[in-house]
């Protein structure tokens, strides 16, 4: 089996390096445009005097076209959000299956282009990355949640920060994808998995209204800290939810909060921690997934597309999916701009 990487940054570098440890028979090529980024570890850390090809064992090309015609059966689109639409074309119409890092695209016309190319097909052909969906820690608390443990749902906190500058410790946080406009980066689709996973646990909004913008120190030229209150229709009633992104707090933070008519919870999705204050009986539950690593969700989800590709399994995040999270997300972009409720 041939997997083709579209785009070897931080990210893409990551899926390969698990692909190389923990599923060797896959064989690797790359189409590298800018070639700007060295080779990582697996904490970002650069290592010095070393070939991406050569340590990777990959032979890159220069012309996409090329490399599509050598047939892979899997391409893994990892280059930055403006560029994920072109990149999934052109792997699609090669008839490949198509792992598409989050968020599938930066707007919902070229989205919505890529679901029609698909359905000319006689079966799913792509995926969306959302690592989290494949978080026991997440999963747990879908279940806590519908088991009715903290009873009817009033409201609830979902929060995501974490110093920019600190991210990408190899380049300077003023070029990354995430700063830039023109490269689709901005705290909203940058942290998109917040949307996504809102959505696991409650569905889609029905409205919601952005706060915030631009507000911090940082040069960039995108929103840097952004408020986000949500209404859901969840359970056949109204549950206001905040959504909280920055690239600016430190200690980094990536929790919910939920408050019930019977209890409240606390999920750390770092710390991969749950805590549930039961009231009446004024227990407290302690659900502990602290020996889940960050990187056994992306091996969880590189598992879930392989299988996909071989038709084994469904993705978790198929287009349809993904394209629910990146609705949720242009909504708040739009809301924050033009200062106005946004009706979903």
């Amino acid at each position: 089996m041939l997997a083709l990487f579209i785009g070897l940054g931080s990210i893409g570098q990551r899926h390969l390096r698990n692909i190389r440890k923990y599923f060797p028979q896959i064989k690797i090529i790359a189409y590298r445009n800018s070639r700007q980024t060295p080779v990582l570890d697996e904490n970002n850390n650069p290592l010095k005097n070393v070939e991406m090809a050569q340590y990777y064992q990959l032979k890159e090309y220069e012309n996409l076209e090329e490399a599509l015609n050598k047939h892979p059966e899997m391409v893994f689109v990892t280059n930055p959000s403006r560029f994920h639409y072109s990149a999934t074309m052109a792997a699609l119409k090669k008839g490949a299956h198509v792992f598409i890092e989050k968020p599938l695209s930066h707007d919902l016309d070229s989205a919505k282009s890529i679901l029609e190319l698909e359905k000319n097909f006689d079966k799913k052909l792509c995926m969306v990355g959302f690592q989290y969906r494949y978080s026991p820690t997440l999963i747990k608390l879908k279940e806590i949640i519908n088991c009715n443990l903290i009873g009817n749902l009033i409201n609830g906190q979902i929060a995501n920060g974490e110093y920019l500058p600190y991210w990408h410790p190899y380049e300077d946080y003023r070029k990354s994808y995430a700063a830039r406009e023109d490269l689709g980066g901005g705290a909203i689709l940058t942290q998109i998995h917040d949307f996504d996973y809102a959505i696991y646990l409650f569905g889609m909004p029905k409205s919601l209204f952005a706060t915030g913008g631009k507000l911090s120190n940082l040069e960039i030229n995108v929103e840097d800290s952004v408020n986000i209150s949500t209404c859901f229709k969840y359970k056949n009633k109204i549950l206001p939810i905040n959504i909280n992104l920055d690239y600016i707090s430190w200690p980094s933070r990536r929790y919910i909060k939920l408050y019930g008519d019977k209890g409240s919870l606390n999920c750390d999705l770092n710390k991969n921690t749950i805590e549930v204050h039961v009231r009446e009986s004024k227990n407290t539950l302690n659900f502990n997934f602290a020996s889940t690593s960050r990187n056994d969700l992306f091996i969880d989800e590189l598992q879930n597309f392989i299988s996909f590709v071989e038709g084994k399994e469904e993705p978790k995040v198929d287009l349809e999916e993904g394209m629910k999270s990146l609705k949720f997300a242009l909504a708040a972009k739009s809301s924050l701009i033009n200062k106005t409720p946004i009706e979903l």
